[in-house]
């Protein structure tokens, strides 16, 4: 089993259903179990600032999956929701992003691991600092060193 980590965002329609429906859905998964997850935390949005604020999470998964396939599944999961890609930063029903895949640095056509911009944002790094106080960005460091370096976003705990 593999121990990965998915950012969990959306700020369309119902943002907490959104997200809660896709934490249910990431532990159906096959030979897929969600082991921890954040709490909630609203945050401005990136990039794109005329939208509405983002609620995020992250979950900790133990798998059985190889990071293509869960990476594979995450998008299926998002079309189920309706996710479209019509320009970069873009309003979302529901995006899950593949952080972390034990402890690996992967560079493929289809999949970048550590995620290519999760050390500069604050609405990865708390929620990931939450459940796993002492994780580590591989190439990086210490998620929590990684966020005292975004103090100046916004971010709010909210449940």
């Amino acid at each position: 089993m593999a121990t990965a980590y998915v950012g969990i965002g959306s700020n369309l329609g119902e943002p907490r259903r959104q997200i809660e429906a896709a934490l249910e859905e990431l532990g159906a998964l096959p030979g897929t179990r969600v082991s921890r997850r954040s709490s909630l935390y609203r945050t401005a949005p990136v990039g794109h600032a005329d939208q509405p604020d983002f609620l995020n999470a992250v979950a900790r998964l133990e798998t059985g999956l190889a990071a293509e396939d869960l990476l594979r599944e995450l998008q299926a999961i998002e079309r189920r929701h309706h996710r479209e890609r019509s320009f970069a930063n873009a309003p979302r029903t529901l995006d899950l992003d593949l952080l972390l895949y034990d402890g690996r640095m992967i560079a493929s056509p289809r999949l970048t691991l550590p995620h290519p911009r999760m050390h500069e944002r604050a609405f990865v790094l708390a929620p990931l600092a939450e459940i796993e106080p002492e994780a580590d960005v591989p190439g990086r460091g210490p998620a929590r060193a990684l966020l005292a370096r975004c103090a100046g976003q916004q971010i709010e705990r909210i449940a």
